[in-house]
């Protein structure tokens, strides 16, 4: 089913006080809506981007280097998170939302982030290359 949900802005990434996490704001909207909704999408440094940069095999070059990378990371991981919990039917209501890691209540939705995540290696990993040159 493709969602009707509009990204309007986002802003980030940005460093989570106190946890260890960056995040994006996304500004969004659908079409029935009269205002835009705030989401905040936290990607966990962890259990998130460390898994994709293992998957990716991402290693090496210089520390600016390293920093494009994991912004590159950060950003898909944070779409993919703002697609699953659209599909899951948590921005559905008119109100802001905030996403955090995938556990708890979230948690079945880690399994599909991970599956995800397996499924983009190639293309990510081109888009690091292309990107970054690493």
């Amino acid at each position: 089913m493709a969602s009707d949900l509009i990204i309007l802005n986002v802003m980030g990434p940005y460093r989570e006080p106190k946890e260890p996490a960056f995040s994006y704001d996304y500004s969004v909207q659908r079409p029935d809506w009269s205002t835009p909704q705030g989401v905040r999408i936290k990607v966990d440094i962890e259990s998130e981007l460390n898994y994709l940069k293992s998957l990716l095999n991402c290693s090496g070059g210089s520390a600016g280097q390293q920093l494009r990378v994991n912004q590159i990371l950060f950003r898909a991981i944070a779409e993919q998170k703002l697609a699953l919990v659209d599909a899951d039917g948590k921005l559905a209501e008119r109100r802001d939302v905030m996403i955090g890691p995938f556990v708890k209540e979230l948690s079945h939705l880690s399994d599909l982030l991970n599956e995800w995540m397996k499924a983009e290696q190639a293309n990510l990993r081109q888009l690091v290359k292309d990107q970054v040159g690493i």
